[in-house]
């Protein structure tokens, strides 16, 4: 079909597609330490969004249903931001996520401690991921649940 002259060009949207990661890893440490690991901001500034050598210096947490945490790189830089909506202690936290690779909430992302053997295992459930992220998403989750790892050990 051609275009009649004269008549407005259409682009076509980015993709609206929307994918769920999950990242599981497993620790040496028992769940109660791993999960309080994300809901303390001394711990958390230390690999919750951080890297080998950028840890997070701009941190704010509020660790009950409704709460907000803030963390950054610096205070000028963009934050990762959200809220808790469901905090089970020990076994499941759930939040919203915005930052620098999230230009808006996300639906949500489930964290889930489970005990195996002496130590445990961690699922993070990302929803609402555009599809053209997904492989960079679950890249950066996989190094946020190695850098918790190493934070466990120390």
């Amino acid at each position: 079909m051609r275009r009649a002259a004269g008549a407005p060009t259409v682009s076509q949207p980015r993709s609206t597609a929307r994918r769920t990661l999950r990242v599981t890893r497993r620790y040496a440490a028992a769940p109660s330490d791993v999960f309080a690991a994300w809901l303390d901001a001394a711990v958390a500034r230390r690999w919750l969004f951080a890297t080998a050598t950028q840890p997070m210096t701009d941190v704010r947490m509020e660790p009950r249903v409704g709460g907000a945490f803030h963390l950054a790189e610096t205070p000028a830089a963009t934050p990762h931001t959200g809220r808790y909506l469901e905090i089970e202690p020990d076994r499941r936290l759930v939040f919203t996520l915005t930052g620098p690779m999230h230009a808006r909430a996300t639906a949500r992302v489930c964290v889930e401690v489970t005990p195996r053997g002496r130590g445990s295992a961690l699922t993070v459930t990302h929803r609402d991921v555009p599809s053209a992220d997904a492989e960079r998403a679950r890249d950066r989750w996989t190094g946020i649940l190695y850098g918790l790892e190493e934070t466990l050990r120390n």
